[in-house]
């Protein structure tokens, strides 16, 4: 046997560097995709282009002579600089080229062009990562913590970078990490001309990103965005910030005035009104505006005429709580109607600094108002914490069509519209308040008004309602007052009380002086199908008789706007829901993926063992290929259930990713580390997949109850306990991969690459597939499948390690037959 080769602590350094500027990059693709392509298209890219690792760890078990051990050090640094060289070129490539458009063929060509390019970057990394930890399996532990670590402080790192610079710049960031990375491998293979070159570029780099931040700040950047959603970027606007999980622009004429911008304006608006108006944009999907206001409400009139507004006219001289604040708009309507406060939330601070101080004069500076309270917050947390009530709470076309850093599917789950948020917010009105809620109303399906009216009625249930129809009024406003026009606005008013005949007689006769149309309310109901919503004490069997899923949505199924089952997602009739038809057809995308996965992960499994036939016997491997398939799906489908749950828990999408991310990969590199010391312990290793799986029943069924427990504590403290809570978990999921190195490098040694394309590939349809479990069942089921497969590695690995248990067990025997005292020995002998 060959002695294990000396490591010097700069190939440690080198492969942290590799795969903290991978998941750097990972991560940045995802913000900027979901800035230049339909959020499903952007998840879609980012799975396809990880497989990348996967095949970079084929070519090296098909090529072993070219990638032997000797070699080893000298290939991370050849191959690490090109990985550093590609992330910048890649880059460069993807900023011209023209995206797809939402719907169409367009760009079909330019999308596979970007997989393509994109996947690049991800093949070199693959190389690297591959041959540190299949080359030298003796320290595999250690290799696989620097791995695991490198990983959990680059998500870290680019939340914070984010703040900072654009994305653009992010991305030479990157770059210049994976350049420093072959300067550490080339460093220690004493590759002096490759460390040379290492160093200058490294050192190009970063002058580059300091360049290029100063140039970012004074808004003429040489590296931006040319196509987004399939239209070309403007040459420059008024405003431009980058954060973790958006890109806020803002455009337009703040000097020319215009006809005032609504959804659900009133046909009876006065067309002489005028106003000066700015557009917001939040990756290029989801718009609001930033109003002109000087001082004079009466030049505000027109927000009188919105349907979003009517709860205004029903309960006036009230505390208003405004959740999404965006650009201040419905904190103007509630000084309009004079109202008492208002308090608008908004998560988003990049919107805040852009309506207060950036545009603030333009606005009117509504932070310095004595009335107005700005917040910037996670809406439902911050209600829990609260103590007062509210007159009015009002959610007025809230939504997250935007990917987040995460992700697009993983986090396209909204934690404002699930039965437990509602509770937070109906509990938190005055004993007469009235939560307010406007959504898209699709004249012939209209599936997201239907899927609010339930999950109102829900809610209302959970408090003790037992008509809850008598609380419930819904008023539509279609666009244009055409029938041909699928798309209109309804407002649904939820009361704590029952709705009092004045409240009513209010609402109609403002409904009718408006133009708008009462569809549902104690009194009336022009679509039946609301009463059977809202009566029915079961909603299954009524959900189920409809095309679309209608059933409320909850803290464990929380995908509010992804009304498509799956089963249904190659029924493009049932596509049709007029402006968020995006969102039916991001299932019929997630399916498309779910095949394409599952197709690259049976060639990526197969077509090695096809073109390398006479290589390494692959004899009684079987077992291990199970381990490393297990592992490989535990774990994603594990952390993506975490993630979804930590999002509803933490509030915000960016610290559902950065903290489960975090905690997990750090403590899982940890978790390898320790076992840097069992080597030939098979029975050993048995016992700590065993104890794993009795951690994850526990996390399994404890998580919901943690929730609960802390759901009201201050934002840190939710966060350091959830931290708390992962670094158990994380520590045991992170053993299981080096014990399976190690385990494989005792007789299939060669083999390990192929071992690692697997557990590499199989995580990737892991992601994908936790996502389809939990839209289609429940976040739970993704957990507990993925509980299974860890169920099934531990008993590979029992199977595997029988001769090794067998031969523990007799010797433990023997050992307690020896020292057990003369009456036990008498007894085993009978």
């Amino acid at each position: 046997m060959k002695p294990a080769m000396n490591l010097g602590k700069r190939i440690y350094a080198g492969l942290f560097l590799i795969t903290f500027s991978t998941l750097m990059y990972e991560v940045l693709l995802t913000r900027i995709y979901s800035v230049t392509m339909w959020y499903h298209f952007a998840f879609m890219a980012i799975s396809i282009a990880i497989f990348g690792m996967s095949a970079g760890a084929i070519l090296v078990y098909l090529l072993p002579r070219f990638f032997r051990e000797e070699r080893a050090k000298s290939n991370l640094s050849a191959f690490s600089f090109l990985y550093a060289i590609s992330i910048f070129l890649s880059f460069l490539l993807q900023l011209d080229l023209p995206s797809m458009k939402n719907g169409d063929g367009i760009g079909f060509h330019s999308l596979a062009f970007t997989y393509i390019t994109a996947s690049i970057p991800f093949f070199f990394s693959g190389v690297c990562v591959c041959i540190a930890l299949t080359k030298f399996t003796k320290q595999v532990s250690r290799l696989y913590a620097a791995d695991l670590i490198g990983s959990a402080a680059g998500c870290i790192v680019l939340i914070q970078v984010l703040e900072i610079v654009d994305a653009p710049t992010a991305a030479v960031a990157v770059a210049f990490f994976g350049c420093m990375a072959s300067f550490m491998f080339a460093a220690e293979a004493k590759m002096f001309k490759l460390k040379l070159v290492g160093a200058v570029c490294s050192l190009l780099l970063l002058l580059f990103v300091f360049w290029h931040t100063y140039l970012s700040y004074r808004e003429i950047p040489v590296l931006k965005l040319k196509w987004a959603k399939g239209h070309r970027e403007p040459a420059a606007y008024l405003y431009e910030r980058w954060n973790s999980f958006s890109r806020i622009t803002v455009s337009g004429n703040p000097h020319a005035n215009r006809q005032p911008f609504g959804w659900g304006l009133s046909p009876a608006c006065p067309p002489d009104q005028t106003t000066k108006e700015l557009k917001l944009e939040i990756d290029n999907a989801a718009g609001t505006v930033l109003t002109g206001f000087d001082g004079d409400l009466g030049d505000l009139e027109y927000l009188r005429y919105d349907i979003t507004n009517l709860a205004h006219y029903a309960r006036p001289d009230s505390d208003v709580l405004v959740i999404g604040a965006g650009g201040g708009r419905d904190i103007l309507s509630a000084l309009v109607f004079k109202q008492k406060s208002v308090t608008g939330i908004e998560m988003n601070d990049a919107i805040v600094s852009a309506v207060n101080d950036r545009f603030g004069a333009f606005t009117g500076h509504l932070d310095q108002n004595p009335r107005v309270t700005f917040v910037s917050d996670e809406a439902r947390s911050w209600v829990t914490r609260q103590k007062k009530s509210f007159d009015i709470i009002q959610l007025s076309l809230i939504d997250t069509w935007a990917a987040t850093s995460a992700g697009a599917f993983v986090l396209s789950e909204n934690s404002l519209y699930t039965v437990e948020a509602w509770n937070v917010f109906l509990k938190h009105l005055s004993p007469d308040g009235i939560l307010t809620v406007s959504r898209w109303y699709h004249r012939f399906m209209p599936g997201e008004m239907y899927r609010l009216s339930s999950l109102a009625a829900a809610s209302l249930r959970q408090l003790g309602v037992t008509r809850p129809r008598n609380h419930m009024v819904i008023v539509r406003r279609m666009l244009n007052g055409s029938a041909m026009n699928p798309d209109g606005i309804g407002t649904l008013l939820v009361s704590r009380r029952d709705f009092t005949n004045a409240q009513l007689e209010t609402i109609e006769a403002t409904a009718g002086a408006m133009g708008f149309e009462v569809v549902f309310s104690p009194r009336s109901a022009v679509d039946p199908f609301f009463t059977q919503i809202v009566s029915a004490k079961n909603i299954e069997p009524v959900a189920e008789a409809y095309p679309l899923d209608i059933t409320p949505p909850t803290d464990d199924d929380p995908f509010f706007f992804n009304m498509l089952r799956i089963r249904d997602a190659f029924n493009p009739e049932l596509w049709e829901q007029g402006n968020v038809r995006f969102n039916m057809e991001a299932v019929f995308v997630l399916a498309e993926l779910l095949i394409l996965v599952l197709i690259l992960t049976l060639l990526f499994l197969v077509l090695p063992l096809l073109l390398k036939r006479n290589g390494t016997s692959l004899a009684g491997s079987l077992p291990l290929f199970i381990y490393f398939a297990g592992i490989g799906f535990g774990f994603m489908l594990i952390e993506i259930s975490q993630m979804q749950r930590m999002i509803i828990f933490l509030g915000h999408p960016t610290y559902g990713l950065s903290i489960v991310l975090f905690s997990l990969l750090l403590s899982s590199g940890v978790g390898s580390y320790l076992t840097e010391k069992l080597q030939n312990q098979r029975p050993l290793y048995v016992q700590i997949l065993f104890l794993l799986l009795l951690i994850l029943i526990t996390y399994g069924l404890a998580t919901p109850h943690f929730i609960d427990a802390f759901e009201g504590s201050p934002t840190p403290i939710r966060i350091l306990s959830a931290i708390a809570g992962l670094i158990p978990l994380g520590l045991f999921l992170g053993m299981a991969f080096p014990i399976g190195i190690k385990v494989a490098a005792d007789k299939w040694k060669e083999v390990t690459p192929w071992f690692w394309a697997i557990n590499g590939t199989t995580s990737v349809t892991a992601s994908v597939l936790a996502i389809a479990i939990s839209m289609n069942w429940t976040i739970g089921s993704a957990f507990w499948t993925g509980f299974v497969c860890y169920g099934c590695s531990f008993l590979s690995l029992g199977w595997l390690s029988r001769a090794s248990i067998l031969s523990w067990r007799r010797s433990r025997l023997k050992k307690g037959h020896e020292d057990a005292p003369p009456r036990w020995k008498s007894l085993e002998e009978w």
